[in-house]
């Protein structure tokens, strides 16, 4: 279920202020039914008319991008920047799912449907996020198990299900770090790194649950396969069970 106004902004109809504004003149219907009241919500199978017009529903589509450096994770930016979207090429009015930082690089799903975007950032579902960080300094076994025991950073505790040593060089004084966390809060990983005493040069992230960028280069993307949305979509399923 969706916000109505949400829905018909995604839909390209209108921005969301200017649909708040149809749904309070009560100039939008739902399966032929006025509705005034902000945040009444919606599902794909219905039907939205706005004054008049049906609202076209919009084709599904998901994509995997591996997001380079100095892109910003948005649909647009004031400043003229780069955004992901100019690596996609479609038509659809798709956005990020979550967000990487500026200087971020690696896996990031973009699509127009809300529901799999909420099912992906929905903390519930624990879906792994790894990581692979270039640290300053070499890592040491306190320092992955402080990270390991979760960290408390800004009055929060920050989790993780793995942290791994990959490769250290003692020459540069730099290590590089996998971890892997459920959580999506700002800047989180660069976050706890640092709160152990290792500030991250560089930050990948590698894999979304079962979305890698093995063999996209940066800037690269692809289509998901209608079985990988499906296995997201189950996740919801599990959800309803437990």
């Amino acid at each position: 279920m969706e916000r109505l106004q949400k829905v018909i902004a995604q839909s390209g109809f209108s921005s969301r202020r200017k649909a708040e504004e149809y749904i309070k003149q009560g100039k939008v219907k739902v399966n032929g039914k006025i509705v005034t009241e902000l945040g009444t919500k919606v599902n794909s199978s219905d039907e939205i008319e706005i004054d008049n017009k049906i609202l076209e529903k919009e084709a599904k589509e998901y994509y995997l991008l591996n997001k380079p450096r100095g892109v910003i994770t948005s649909t647009n930016d004031e400043k003229g920047r780069k955004t992901v979207l100019d690596y996609i090429n479609t038509n659809a009015r798709i956005y990020p799912v979550g967000r990487l930082d500026y200087d971020t690089t690696g896996a990031l799903l973009l699509t127009n449907d809300g529901e799999f975007a909420n099912i992906i950032m929905h903390p519930k579902n624990n879906i792994d996020k790894l990581y692979l960080a270039k640290l300053e300094g070499i890592i040491t076994g306190e320092a992955i198990h402080k990270l390991e025991k979760g960290i408390e950073v800004d009055n929060e505790v920050f989790h993780t299900s793995r942290v791994k040593a990959k490769k250290i060089n003692k020459e540069n004084n730099t290590s590089l770090v996998e971890i892997t966390i459920h959580e999506g809060h700002n800047h989180q990983v660069k976050k706890m790194f640092e709160a152990v005493g290792f500030p991250v040069e560089k930050l990948t992230r590698k894999r979304i649950g079962i979305f890698t960028i093995d063999n996209l280069k940066s800037g690269e993307y692809r289509k998901l396969t209608p079985k990988e949305v499906q296995i997201v979509y189950s996740l919801k399923e599990k959800q309803k069970k437990n």
